[in-house]
This record gives structure tokens, C-alpha cells and sequence, in this order.
């Protein structure tokens, strides 16, 4: 440690108050999206540089933040268990709590009984100046700025996620499509983008750290490069960091339809470092539902992109995200859904009941779905989703694949977990060990999982 890190670690300790002048140790936990999982990253990172200790959440520490989610009722709930809890944990501590929820209703959070501060998203870049500066300021506060207006990037960059062998990378932020049931653009702002000279640099740097892939993601990725001067456009940014090969792999997070372009799918049919996978929401397959929500396209539409996709790239896993309950969706409509899933060949699904969220159109409307339909219809597709697992996953017995080894599942089993990069999940035989990439033969297909014996030679 150089003296500038020393000193700011001293600063630290003096103005947070830890007892006896030991280290001020600080626990950070997060509810919600991979955008949400880099954001902590970058917090914890700034953490560590001012010489402040990590600890698990479960720990005593002397401040806890939780970073929030609010895209459904239940992550607000989840949200305020998590806050509570921390309180329990250490009465006495520093309760700090950013995020989505934080962003959405600073003060309704306030009002819990023992949280200090309320950071919105735009403020995550000070949060440790926020800690330091509640030493002379003890009484709950509220850093909650006008996200609408925000227009700068100011994530700080991580270059470790704990427990991750693949790193995520967020290169956008923020959404303009304003689907009716989603409260993520109150949440988040307007689209913004970081600059590609700076997502070269994050990925090099997190290369540097030993990951071998690295996730581009985004709330809204399609649409990056856009808000740039000059524009910029994923599709290019992918282009450049494939044939600079930083890494050995490059995976996308979720993409609209109408933003799976000819150009991209030209990508991943070449050899290189671009996973033979994309995630897709469909959200619906009625297209009275569709366009209720705000969607821009239709089921024909949809069915004919992933027809389109499978039929030139027929190893590439498709992900879908399917929404249940909608306001209005009769039984007819949810038929429509069912009978489009049924006929589409992805690889896996994500099912999500809706959630009634304050303040979205939806919220409004009328005929509103009961929570009991909404789980009943949740389990009939998350059924579907099962079957479409194995039905992708079957067809790679005895091929050959390639995995990411993330760790050991029990030492009882001697079997160690990962994904292909067309993300098959794979359980691995053999002489290997966590952050390598290996050539796997699968033989059988179990839980859900392919089982693999390691190719030699």
C-alpha cells in the first residue's frame, strides 16, 4: 500500500467511527440485474481502495449497503427484509441503501428505523465520500438526484467479482422503450452509453485480472452507442472487440428483437470469441397483449426471427423471457403464449408473473389478473421451459463442446460445473479445476445438465 492509500484508509476509519481505531469494515449485498451485480462491483472496489475491509453480509460490519432492486413488488419486499436484517445484525452500523428501489422511493426507505442514507443510481459513484461525510452529518439522509436528467456514465469500473469466473460488463445504462408495465426508466434514466475507448479499457483490465470471458451487458444493450458523438452501434463495438481477441470469451446479456441484426448474426457464425448465444424477450405471444404493453413487434414477427436464427445458426442457444398475468390477458391470450413457446425452439425460458408496479400505464388498467392465475400460469410454461432445456441440450451427446469451468459442486460428487459457451449447463469428469476452459464429450443428461468426461490430447 503507497502512502496516498494508507492515508485514505486512515481518513476512512477516523471519519466512520469504527471502535478502537480498528479497520471499518463494510458488507455489500444485491438484489436484481447484472447491471446491478457490475455497479457493486464497482462499489466494492472502491471499498477495498480506500482501505475499508470487506466482510460477507452475514458478518458484523460497520456498514452494510444494500443495493436495490424494484422491478417487481417482491424485489421491493426482498429489498426491505435486507435492510431490516442488517439492522438486526448490527444496530450500531452505517445502513446505506442505493439501487432501483432507492431511486424509486427514497422516502418510503428513509422512514425504516435505522437506515442513515438513501443514494439514488447516479449517486452509486460517491457512495464512499457518503460514508465518510456521515460522520459529521449523523441524521438520515436522502442523495436522491433527478435520474430523468442524468446524462454522464459515472459507474465506477470492477475489475473483481467475487465468485465469478466471468465478468460483467456494463456498457449502457438506462431505457427509452417505456413499456407499460416496466418502472426501470423512472429507475434508470435515459439510454446512455460509455464510450468504446473506455469498454476496450475495462475489458482489458478485467482480462488482465484472469477472467476468461467477459459479459457485455446493458439495460437497454441494443440501443448502445446511440446517445454517443458520433453514434455508436453494438454490433460495431462487438465487431472491434472480437478481432482484438482480448478475451477468450464474449457473451451478450439480453437484446431486443428488432435489435438482432443480419450483422451480428454474421458475427457469431464466424470462429472467434463470440458465444453462440442470445437471450430475447417475448414478454407475450398475443398480440393484442403485445401491443398493450408497449412491445414493437408482433408473434409473427418474433416466430420468424427465431426461426430465422436457428435455422442459419442451429447450435446457438435462444433464451426467452416470457411475462404471465398481464392486465387483460384472458385465457385465450395466455393460450396464444403457450402455443408460441411451445412451437419455438429455444433453448431455455425465464417466466416472470407481472408485477402491478406505482406509477407504470399498466398499473391502471383494468381487468387486472389474479396472483393465484398469474402462478398457475407461471408453472405451465416454467414446465414448457424444462422440456426445451433438454430438448436443445440432448442433441450435443457425444460432440464435442467447450466449458467454462466456475467451480466444484460437492466434494462428495468430484463433479465440477460450467457452461458451454452456446450456455448448456455442464456438469465435468475429470482432472480440471475452476477459470479453465476445457474440451468436454457429454454422455447423459441429468437435472437439467449435461454430464461431460474431459477430452484429452
Amino acid at each position: 500500500m503507497d502512502l496516498k492509500e494508507h492515508q485514505d484508509g486512515e481518513s476512512a476509519r477516523c471519519l466512520t467511527g469504527a471502535p478502537g481505531g480498528a479497520i471499518f469494515k463494510v458488507a455489500v449485498t444485491t438484489l436484481g440485474c447484472k447491471v446491478n451485480q457490475c455497479e457493486s462491483a464497482g462499489i466494492t472496489a472502491a471499498i477495498a481502495a480506500r482501505g475499508m475491509a470487506l466482510v460477507p453480509f452475514e458478518a458484523e460490519a460497520d456498514c452494510y449497503i444494500i443495493n436495490t432492486c424494484t422491478v417487481t413488488g417482491k424485489t421491493d419486499s426482498q429489498s426491505r427484509q435486507l435492510i431490516r436484517r442488517a439492522i438486526r445484525r448490527n444496530p450500531a452500523a452505517l445502513i446505506l441503501v442505493t439501487g432501483c428501489y432507492a431511486q424509486r422511493a427514497p422516502e418510503e426507505i428513509v422512514r425504516i428505523p435505522g437506515v442513515r442514507i438513501v443514494a439514488g443510481n447516479a449517486e452509486k459513484a460517491t457512495l464512499i465520500d457518503l460514508i465518510e461525510q456521515a460522520a459529521t452529518d449523523p441524521g438520515p439522509q436522502v442523495r436522491v438526484g433527478d435520474i430523468a436528467g442524468e446524462k454522464g456514465f459515472a459507474t465506477p469500473g470492477a475489475t473483481v467479482f467475487p465468485e465469478h469466473t466471468r465478468a460483467f460488463l456494463k456498457i449502457q445504462d438506462g431505457c427509452d422503450a417505456f413499456c407499460t408495465y416496466c418502472i426501470v426508466p423512472a429507475a434508470r434514466g435515459r439510454s446512455r452509453s460509455l464510450p468504446e475507448a473506455e469498454v476496450a479499457q475495462r475489458i482489458s483490465a478485467l482480462a488482465g485480472q484472469g477472467f476468461r470471458e467477459v459479459v457485455l451487458t446493458g439495460i437497454h444493450l441494443g440501443v448502445y452507442g446511440r446517445d454517443l458523438t458520433p453514434p455508436g452501434d453494438l454490433t460495431a463495438l462487438v465487431q472491434k472487440i472480437a478481432a482484438a481477441r482480448p478475451v477468450e470469451r464474449l457473451r451478450l446479456s439480453s437484446i431486443e428483437p428488432r435489435e438482432v441484426t443480419d450483422a451480428l448474426l454474421a458475427l457469431m457464425d464466424r470462429p472467434g470469441i463470440l458465444c453462440r448465444h442470445l437471450h430475447i424477450p417475448l414478454q407475450s405471444g398475443d398480440d393484442g397483449i403485445l401491443a398493450a404493453m408497449h412491445r414493437n413487434y408482433d408473434r409473427v414477427f418474433f416466430r420468424n426471427l427465431i426461426v430465422k436464427i436457428r435455422g442459419s445458426l442451429p447450435d446457438l442457444a435462444i433464451g426467452i423471457d416470457v411475462m404471465t398475468g398481464f392486465p387483460g390477458e384472458t385465457d385465450a391470450a395466455f393460450g396464444n403464449t403457450l402455443q408460441l413457446v411451445e412451437e419455438l425452439p429455444i433453448a431455455y425460458l425465464h417466466v416472470f408473473p407481472y408485477s402491478q408496479r406505482p406509477g407504470t400505464p399498466a398499473a391502471e388498467l383494468p381487468n387486472q389478473i389474479s396472483e393465484e392465475e398469474k402462478k398457475r400460469r407461471a408453472l405451465l410454461l416454467r414446465k414448457l421451459g424444462t422440456a426445451k432445456r433438454r430438448a436443445f441440450a440432448e442433441p450435443f451427446l457425444g460432440r464435442e463442446l467447450t466449458v467454462l469451468i466456475e467451480g466444484k459442486e460437492e466434494a462428495a460428487t468430484g463433479l465440477f460445473t460450467g457452461f458451454s459457451d452456446n450456455y448448456i449447463p455442464v456438469a465435468v469428469r475429470g482432472n480440471v479445476d475452476a477459470n479453465q476452459i476445457v474440451r468436454v464429450r457429454p454422455q447423459s443428461f441429468r437435472n437439467g445438465r449435461l454430464l461431460a468426461e474431459v477430452i484429452h490430447g
